[in-house]
């Protein structure tokens, strides 16, 4: 992927608590590219926002699209987007994209990212995960997904909730192949 194009990102907010690795990406986003970024939030995703951040989702400053537009490019394969995050992903988010569910325009902009091959990366946020919930998960990495679990690491020696969401979001970043230093990378001497 050329790093120097400015990209068209759809960062999905599901239902699923967790709503600060969201937030932090997209803050990260804005501060540290160019890239054009776009939100869609399920009902749920709205109001876990609201409650874990004290924020509205339509604070960001970014582009906001409604969970129920199927008049947007996100929904077409003949869209310019380049990449969508699902963060965080719940499981019921993740098994409608799994089993082809377009029941509104997160599902349906994540069914076009993997029938275009387009970069699709989701972030679940659920623990334990059931057999059903790792079938899921094994159906979207079988179909080009990039699946990034929520679960942070310490070797970093993590100050704040910022700095364990950040070992998170370095790995979504890596692998959206946008250049970061949100973290202490491993056996790093600098």
């Amino acid at each position: 992927m050329n790093q120097n194009k400015i990209q068209r990102i759809l960062i999905a907010i599901s239902g699923a608590s967790g709503a600060i690795y969201a937030y932090q990406l997209i803050k990260t986003l804005k501060e540290q590219t160019t890239h054009n970024i776009t939100v869609v939030a399920s009902p749920n995703g709205y109001r876990i926002f609201k409650e874990e951040l004290n924020q509205n989702i339509s604070d960001l400053n970014v582009s906001v699209i409604s969970h129920k537009d199927y008049d947007t490019g996100c929904v077409s394969g003949s869209s310019a987007f380049d990449q969508m995050v699902v963060v965080p992903a719940s499981m019921g988010t993740i098994a409608r994209i799994a089993h082809g569910i377009s029941s509104d325009t997160l599902t349906r902009a994540a069914d076009v990212m993997i029938k275009e091959k387009r970069n699709l990366i989701v972030v679940p946020r659920e623990t334990p995960f059931s057999l059903i919930h790792l079938e899921n998960l094994k159906i979207l990495a079988q179909n080009g997904a990039i699946v990034i679990p929520a679960i942070p690491s310490f070797y970093s020696n993590p100050k704040s909730i910022e700095d364990l969401v950040n070992t998170v979001n370095a790995r979504i970043l890596d692998h959206m192949h946008i250049p970061n230093n949100l973290t202490k990378r491993w056996m790093d001497n600098d």
